[in-house]
């Protein structure tokens, strides 16, 4: 294997990262690996597949690598904790794609680091599956995300609740860098690291920001677009810790997240979420305290720190404005409007209000609205005079818009999708795969890869779980 490594990072201080390889498997097997991602990167494949497994198992360390496990810290559930780290990865190094865009390689589940905590550094495979199917099922989407390069299985057996097989998935970032980065070196009162830091992100992803200022407004930025669109697919991540918020504004560690069958402001999946901290609807509130947290950490690189304080704060506050701004415009295009006016919004929040008490599916919802017979959304609420009653309001603002009924049907379903990653589907995969199945991962793999076409011969994929079916609670698999 080939792959033409530039690594910016290991370049960094010592005291950023510890060198180490990846712990070595048993028996590697290649479960699948994402050859056109391959491709973007430069990455030449060999032709034997127990040559793949054995470097993305890391086995086998293809030259020019340099592994090493990354320091960080964070807030988890609001708690402090001083030292995180990358506990079971290692990141392999960097390369630069054909885009000209630095991306990291990483091994997610290769083995204890300095960073483990008491852990054992591995995954099962049901976590490695759930990440490489749900993150490429968000780059299918549109929505900023790491993706999978590879899983392979490793041979061994990981200890969770009981002895589960182990796997390895190789994760693709345009960095690691986390908010957490910052406050491990802000924490230790560590200024030139807190320094170098800024300067390699602004380097590295951010090129136009000017010093710590421009920084943090870029990563508010992002940040805002992100969470927007999070929330116009039904997405929850689940662990919105500091130190699951990448500084460059892409979806980061799929552990607990799940997509909403039906709408609920307040859906929680997360088995650890007790309290509804990372709940759907408050997810643009911890971003903005997230974003506090950054703003916090790079306040020892200002030159006057009370100054400091107020500038940031107005940065922060920002954030409403900004992701509102996106909200609606995710919401007016689901809904297929191009044109402003002033109740849009108000339009598109009681609709979300009759899908709540009428426990309505998100998705199928807004794609039979997509369709030549609107009226058949009818079908997904429990209790429906509410939306027949909104349904000639919304039929009258399409009266003021340009265009023709197919030119809108056909920009709402670009925007709608017909398939997400339902929970349920996502369990059926797992559970088939750890009985030593892979047909249905593949298979849905395949559906997700298209989420805006009807695919009417996958159009069981579509529905929502029988309550039999349903999937309450979902766990980080750690």
């Amino acid at each position: 294997m080939q792959i033409p490594f530039d690594n910016s990072y290991a370049r960094l201080p010592d005291r950023f990262f510890t060198a180490l390889p990846p712990t070595p498997v048993a028996t590697p097997g290649l479960i699948a690996v994402n050859r056109p991602l391959a491709k973007e990167l430069g990455i030449i494949l060999p032709e034997d597949e127990a040559e793949i497994a054995a470097i993305f198992a890391g086995n086998t360390l293809p030259d020019g690598a340099a592994p090493l496990a990354q320091a960080y810290a964070g807030h988890q559930f609001g708690g402090w904790v001083p030292q995180l780290g990358d506990g079971r990865a290692v990141l392999l190094g960097e390369v630069v794609d054909q885009k000209g865009q630095r991306r990291d390689i990483q091994l997610k589940g290769a083995g204890r680091t300095p960073y483990s905590r008491r852990g054992d550094g591995r995954a099962w495979l049901g976590p490695v599956l759930r990440e490489y199917l749900i993150s490429e099922a968000m780059f299918a989407l549109g929505i900023p995300t790491t993706r999978a390069l590879a899983a392979v299985t490793t041979g061994e057996a990981v200890l969770r609740e009981t002895a589960l097989p182990g796997a390895i998935v190789t994760r693709v970032a345009a960095s690691h860098i986390r908010v957490g980065t910052f406050q491990y070196f802000a924490a230790r009162q560590d200024a030139d690291a807190l320094q170098a830091l800024a300067d390699h992100a602004i380097a590295r992803h951010y090129p136009e920001a000017d010093g710590p200022l421009g920084l943090l407004q870029a990563v508010v930025a992002a940040q805002a677009e992100l969470i927007a669109g999070w929330m116009g697919v039904g997405f929850i991540h689940g662990v919105m810790n500091t130190d699951n918020m990448s500084i460059a504004g892409e979806t980061i560690d799929y552990g607990p997240c799940a997509f909403m069958d039906a709408y609920h402001s307040e859906k929680v999946f997360s088995s650890i979420d007790q309290f509804g901290r990372y709940a759907y609807a408050n997810q643009p509130n911890v971003a903005v305290w997230n974003l506090a947290q950054l703003a916090t950490a790079l306040l020892p690189l200002m030159p006057d720190k009370d100054d400091a304080i107020e500038i940031f704060t107005e940065e922060i506050n920002r954030f409403p404005d900004l992701f509102n701004t996106a909200w609606h415009h995710i919401l007016r295009g689901k809904l297929g409007l191009s044109t402003v006016e002033e109740d849009d919004i108000a339009l598109a929040f009681d609709l979300l209000n009759l899908m709540e008490t009428g426990a309505a599916d998100f998705t199928r919802t807004f794609r039979a609205l997509s369709g030549a017979q609107p009226g058949s959304t009818i079908e997904e609420f429990a209790s429906p005079q509410g939306f027949i009653e909104w349904l000639p309001r919304w039929q009258d603002r399409l009266t003021r818009e340009p265009g023709d009924d197919r030119s809108r049907q056909a920009a709402m379903q670009a925007v709608n999708p017909a398939f997400i990653p339902r929970n349920h589907r996502v369990e059926e995969m797992i559970e088939a795969a750890v009985s030593g199945e892979y047909g249905p991962f593949f298979k849905l793999h395949e559906i997700l890869k298209r989420p805006f076409d009807d695919q009417p011969e996958h159009s069981a994929y579509q529905t929502a779980p029988g309550q039999e079916e349903e999937v309450t609670r979902t766990f980080c698999g750690t």
